[in-house]
């Protein structure tokens, strides 16, 4: 049986990894010393999901020679490097997008919400596991309407390691009062899973743009526990959980 589904929320809930290319790709446009396009700058990032900030900062910055544009903003924000004055060019553009209501509901994925109502109808516990910080997540639930949705909410505020390690997903699992082994997990990127997985929780991924080729290349999941149309996402978690009950009943 499944008695409690955990939901990621970055990607998951609202694409804000779609956000996030943006504000990269305009601080790129920004900081450019040549005509760059947006759409160039998103695909680049694109190939820098996954990685840390820094990685990601350095990555375009080499990428598109911004270094000495970044060096030169770094008193402005009293950081030391290149990438640290980057990465806050970066964030007013996430900021204002984050401010904006209607960038945010624009921007929710519908098939996974969707999923969250239908589990909570049916009497599931839900959580949600996000390594945004505690105020973030709670403002970007709020414009949502989701603010009630969930029975307990954890964030990076509240763990020590964050994805891939399995620790946010042991805390959701302790204050739902639940075993991780009833536990259904809706990700979107590979560390996610990962961090599930270690959990002993089971998972089913919905892909994005940005994360539908790790998903597939790092093989974690088996293919049909992968979602790349959203369409499909009610029958495969249907199917998993007739796998749960018919696993319960062979063993009883």
């Amino acid at each position: 049986m499944i008695d409690a589904m955990i939901f990621d929320l970055d990607g998951t809930l609202v694409q804000t990894e779609r956000l996030k290319a943006l504000s990269y790709a305009r601080a790129a446009i920004e900081l450019c010393p040549y005509t760059l396009s947006e759409s160039e700058a998103m695909a680049a990032f694109k190939e820098l999901v996954g990685l840390s900030r820094r990685e990601v900062a350095e990555g375009l910055i080499e990428r598109f020679e911004l270094e000495e544009a970044a060096r030169s903003r770094m008193a402005e924000f009293g950081v030391e490097t290149g990438w640290q004055a980057f990465v806050q060019v970066r964030m007013r553009y996430y900021d204002v997008m984050l401010a904006d209501p209607e960038v945010l509901r624009s921007n929710q994925w519908p098939h996974n919400v969707a999923l969250l109502q239908t589990a909570r109808q049916a009497g599931c516990k839900v959580g949600l596991a996000t390594m945004s910080r505690c105020q973030q997540a709670q403002r970007v639930l709020e414009i949502l309407d989701l603010g009630d949705a969930f029975d307990f909410v954890a964030t990076c505020d509240d763990v020590e390691r964050g994805k891939p390690d399995p620790e946010i997903y042991q805390l959701v699992a302790r204050e739902l009062d639940v075993m991780a082994s009833v536990c259904l997990v809706i990700e979107d990127s590979p560390a996610g899973v990962k961090a599930a997985l270690s959990a002993g929780m089971d998972v089913v991924a919905v892909s994005t743009p940005f994360t539908r080729d790790g998903l597939h290349q790092a093989g974690l999941l088996p293919a049909d526990r992968i979602v790349d149309d959203p369409e499909t996402l009610l029958e495969i978690v249907e199917r998993v959980l007739y796998q749960h009950v018919a696993g319960g009943l062979e063993n009883g």
